[in-house]
């Protein structure tokens, strides 16, 4: 076969070479500027968007109820009781100020602080966004009595802003359908709605939130799925329900506090428990903040100069002869931080880190005034939770000792890797992915089947330790967490730095020397492969959080079935592509067509598992991530926890939505 290069004159760069990108144009040709990526993430950011705008006018106070619904087809609808998009003449733009808060990038009265005092959307180009974006988009106004609309499709007006009839409601009603050819994903997912509307409903008391699912049938005979959120308690609720029954709280309600410092609202919530993690979360402006900034920084300084001040004063510290370290005083922790701030500063990696200076200093004086409080007048609880302190002091020193004694083995921290690791070749690790599989025998088919070139092998023995019910020095015991630990070059802790207000801490994540940056979890198609994989994420997500954060971490789909009909033959991920295979193959007549079901791994030689589960090209693999860290925090307290009837619960309410192969 002759290769054939065809050289092309460059092109004349020129004045005629520059484009500029009229109304909402921009947001078309590069939507993940403006929402992140155009997959199942952004698809549910168009929701954010809509309902974030709800909120503002709630924390406006001129909104108390806001009802998303998921229509048939896929829209979805948001509707307020709010003031309602004005719809008077724009003088500027020449049109309805409605039409120019929809097609308009960077406009609305967000900007202008008579209007909104704090807002979640500060850029102005959310729900143009969203038009932008949706095949078709509906918006209706009810407001000064009367009733407004209009249509767009794909961001453009279909028709001047009509009035049409009257009404005794107010707010705003906005229903669109995510544009097909922009979006990868196209289905809403009734979870993660659920979870943002409830986590907004503790953020913001009072509000009530509702959320209904139009596609499917509801419980005890309702029409539709649904569900109400609505707290009174705020983040102390918010509390209480991250640890819910399996976590077993220290004290008998959460410290709970409300304040407000120069012009920064405060709210906080703590509460210890029995648990072994640090469980902190923090919003501003009721966004996100998972990497933290100054609040958290704030947060952590109080916590850690009241309770010392209050140990050192009652003598158990000196009386224990233990070293206490900052981490210790956030070991079984639950807390939640929100903060309202008019101009924030956002940082970091994924902009979701708060600069603010001032802000550390208005949390650091409130938390500590309310727990040196709490501490006084409430000495029993005070108590139990120094004795809390102390135990994980030695459980750290422990862990350290472990981890000593493992590096002193070469087994942990050094140039050794684990005996069983088949690696790669190739060390850029931008290039190179582990396969964790399950068992020797998988392991060894994967071995066979591999591309050596950049895909490694570790075969793992049976099911690794619950780390959700374990200490840390426990879990560096486990074999074969030792031995991810190892072959992916990844090691524990930082030290203090003080001048950038970091504080050490033995538990925090280094993965300056990650030598994979795809970690792919290959287990069998059955009860005992979805534990194992269960307890790998549970690992990661408790102890290895930066790599599922940014997005390292990937599950392994073999196919459920091989469908053949002598030489043709097809592979199915899914029950409804082998109902259509054994069609096609049976051309008409499936009960001819012969079925396998591959219930593991074993099942299938090298040449076929490279083909449909390891080969890059023709390969499913599902990237895990976290959509909402407080949500999946509950689920796998839950789920991995000891109690057993959270979890009874959890699967009755569930099972009807569940797909379960038998």
């Amino acid at each position: 076969m002759s290769e054939i290069t065809e050289k092309v004159a460059p092109a004349e760069y020129s004045a005629n070479s520059i484009q500029v990108l009229e109304g909402l144009e921009a947001v078309r040709k590069r939507p993940s500027m403006y929402i992140g990526d155009t997959g199942i993430k952004g698809l549910h950011h168009l929701v954010w968007e809509v309902v974030d705008n709800s909120i503002d006018e709630a924390l406006a106070g001129h909104c108390d109820t806001i009802h998303v619904t998921i229509n048939e087809n896929n829209s979805v609808t948001v509707r307020d009781n709010g003031r309602g998009i004005p719809v008077d003449f724009h003088e500027k733009e020449g049109r309805s100020a409605l039409e120019v808060v929809m097609t308009v990038l960077h406009a609305g009265g967000k900007f202008d602080k008579d209007s909104y005092k704090v807002s979640g959307g500060l850029h102005g180009v959310g729900v143009s966004c969203v038009n932008a974006l949706s095949e078709d988009l509906k918006v209706t106004v009810r407001r000064n009595g009367k009733v407004y609309e209009q249509e767009y499709k794909i961001g453009a007006p279909q028709y001047p802003v009509r009035e049409i009839g009257t009404t005794d409601e107010h707010g705003t009603q906005v229903e669109f359908l995510p544009d097909a050819s922009i979006f990868t994903e196209h289905i809403y997912k009734y979870a993660t709605i659920a979870s943002r509307l409830r986590e907004l409903s503790f953020l913001n008391s009072g509000i009530r939130l509702t959320l209904t699912d139009r596609r499917e049938p509801g419980e005890n005979g309702a029409e539709f799925r649904g569900e109400e959120f609505y707290s009174t308690g705020g983040l102390a609720e918010f509390v209480q329900y991250l640890d819910g029954t399996e976590r077993h709280a220290l004290m008998p309600a959460p410290i709970h506090v409300i304040s407000e410092k120069g012009s920064t609202p405060v709210e906080v919530a703590l509460q210890y428990n029995d648990s072994y993690q640090e469980n902190i979360f923090s919003y501003v402006n009721n966004i996100n903040t998972h990497e933290g900034g100054t609040h958290v920084a704030g947060f952590r300084s109080a916590l850690t100069r009241t309770l010392k001040a209050y140990a050192d004063k009652s003598g158990k510290l000196e009386k224990a002869k233990v070293e206490i370290s900052g981490e210790d005083f956030r070991e079984g922790l639950t807390a939640v931080i929100s903060v309202k701030v008019q101009e924030p500063q956002f940082e970091g990696q994924t902009k979701t880190k708060l600069g603010n200076n001032e802000v550390n200093g208005a949390v650091n004086t409130v938390v500590g005034e309310i727990l040196a409080q709490y501490l006084e007048e409430n000495p029993k609880e005070a108590g139990i939770i120094v004795e809390k302190v102390i135990l994980a002091a030695k459980a750290r020193i422990a862990a350290r000792k472990a981890r000593e004694m493992v590096q002193r083995k070469s087994v942990l921290g050094s140039t050794s890797l684990p005996g069983k690791l088949a690696d790669c070749s190739e060390s850029d690790p931008e290039i190179c992915e582990i396969y964790l599989v399950e068992g020797d025998s998988a392991g060894g088919t994967a071995k066979q089947g591999r591309n050596r070139a950049f895909q490694a092998i570790l075969p793992l023995r049976g099911k690794i330790l619950n780390v959700e019910k374990a200490q840390e020095h426990r879990i560096l015991e486990n074999e074969e967490i030792r031995n991810m630990i190892t072959a992916l070059g990844v090691s524990f802790g930082v030290a203090a730095d003080p001048e950038k207000g970091i504080e050490a801490d033995s538990k925090a994540l280094n993965i300056n020397k990650l030598r994979y940056h795809k970690v792919i979890i290959m287990t069998d198609a059955d009860i005992d492969g979805s534990h194992i994989r269960t307890l790998i994420l549970t690992f990661f997500f408790r102890y290895m959080r930066e790599l599922v954060d940014r997005g390292y971490i990937y599950i392994a789909l073999p196919p459920l079935y091989l469908v053949k009909k002598g030489k043709e033959e097809r592979y199915c991920w899914t029950e409804e592509e082998r109902v259509a295979a054994q069609e096609e193959l049976g051309r008409g007549k499936p009960e001819t067509v012969n079925v396998q079901r591959y219930k593991g791994l074993g099942e299938m030689n090298a040449e076929q598992l490279w083909s449909t589960t390891m080969q890059p090209s023709t390969r499913s693999l599902k990237q895990v991530t976290v959509q909402s860290a407080a949500e999946a925090d509950h689920l796998f307290s839950m789920l991995m926890g000891d109690e057993v009837a959270p979890r009874r619960d959890f699967i009755e309410k569930n099972a009807k939505y569940a797909k379960i192969d038998v």
